[in-house]
């Protein structure tokens, strides 16, 4: 078999519970559907799944933590950015969750793939491809208060070790804090991450 016939023989896309048939290499925002990015979140598990409690500590749930604590830190943010940073981590869907220490090691092909997924979702929803400095900037930091809250609440680190890698606690109301840092069931993380993306992609 030649370099040619290995390329074309090998498959690149995944098939999604809607039928859509997407190309990871080369995503299409034609084949990307909300269902099936919160149906995958919502079955993805943060942290390796190294984390308390009776269920996974899902992506989807993560995603709205990330979202609430935006809110937190930048209460008049356009609501379209609060969108992309429930969407921040939307790759993970077909890619799945690696945890930071394992990305740090590979190499520049598996951030690629992700920033052409992230870009074709963001046009599916009609937020720019690539977002402005400023808005990934506010998104990171709030990806780094809700990594956080988990880091302490969830995955066993001290306040003082959460506090070197990630920075400091976003101080969330405390009913917020406790609702989103118990582990949901897959149906109900599921459930929530629709409903917040309606919310948020209607107004």
């Amino acid at each position: 078999m030649t370099a040619r016939q290995s390329t074309e023989t090998t498959r690149a896309w995944q098939r999604m519970l809607s039928g859509r048939r997407l190309d990871l290499l080369d995503p299409s925002p034609l084949d990307i559907e909300i269902v099936d990015i919160a149906h995958g979140l919502a079955r993805v598990a943060r942290w390796n799944g190294q984390t308390s409690g009776a269920h996974i500590f899902s992506v989807a749930q993560h995603t709205l933590l990330v979202e609430a604590v935006m809110r937190q830190q930048t209460p008049r943010v356009d609501i379209r950015h609060r969108l992309a940073a429930l969407l921040h981590d939307a790759p993970e869907y077909v890619i799945g969750d690696m945890i930071s220490p394992f990305k740090a090691v590979l190499s520049g092909e598996y951030k690629a793939v992700e920033k052409r997924l992230l870009s074709a979702i963001h046009i599916r929803f009609g937020l720019p491809a690539i977002l402005a400095d400023e808005i990934t900037q506010q998104i990171k930091a709030a990806d780094r208060g809700a990594a956080y809250l988990e880091a302490t609440h969830l995955a066993g680190f001290s306040q003082a070790e959460a506090k070197r890698l990630f920075g400091r606690d976003p101080e969330l109301p405390e009913a917020t804090e406790r609702d989103y840092l118990t582990p949901w069931t897959a149906a109900r993380a599921e459930k929530q991450f629709l409903e917040r993306f309606k919310a948020l992609h209607a107004s």
